[in-house]
């Protein structure tokens, strides 16, 4: 139970670290996002 305990406090404390590089492909996938709707309109 001790080692199961300890796993998910060692992947919450990589998660605190790491948020910000999940953050990066997600906002870049919604720039792509609104640009291709954009474009679909012919705005761009």
């Amino acid at each position: 139970m001790q080692t199961i305990a300890q796993g998910y406090r060692a992947l919450g404390l990589l998660i605190d670290i790491n948020w910000d590089r999940m953050l990066f492909p997600f906002a870049i996938l919604a720039g792509l996002m609104v640009a291709a709707y954009l474009g679909s309109l012919g705005l761009l």
